[in-house]
């Protein structure tokens, strides 16, 4: 069973994901943002693709913590299969400035 971020923003970014949705996710995000993988700095427009739009991201909230923004998570693409990892968003005035991910 999957758990809903309280954050309205880091919600609607899930829901992108599951959609298939890359014109709703970038929606969310200010035109400045960033993100690492693992803990380095990636291009965020070419992670995205090639991370999940490409290879059919899914992601399954197990857990979510600082109103939303912090998510342990399983996340599905068809390049590494299933694997637990970690999310934590930034979010700047209803839009993401900056998501960090990894393994968890």
């Amino acid at each position: 069973m999957s758990v809903s971020p309280e954050d309205p923003t880091v919600a609607a970014f899930v829901s992108a994901i599951n959609a298939g949705d890359r014109d709703a996710l970038f929606a969310l995000l200010t035109p400045d943002a960033t993100m690492s993988d693992d803990g380095s700095e990636r291009d965020l427009a070419g992670w995205v693709d090639k991370e999940i739009f490409s290879v059919g991201g899914h992601m399954d909230v197990e857990t979510a913590s600082d109103g939303g923004r912090s998510l342990k998570a399983s996340f599905t693409n068809a390049t590494y299969g299933t694997m637990r990892t970690r999310w934590a968003f930034t979010v700047t005035d209803g839009r993401i400035s900056r998501f960090e991910t990894g393994q968890a």
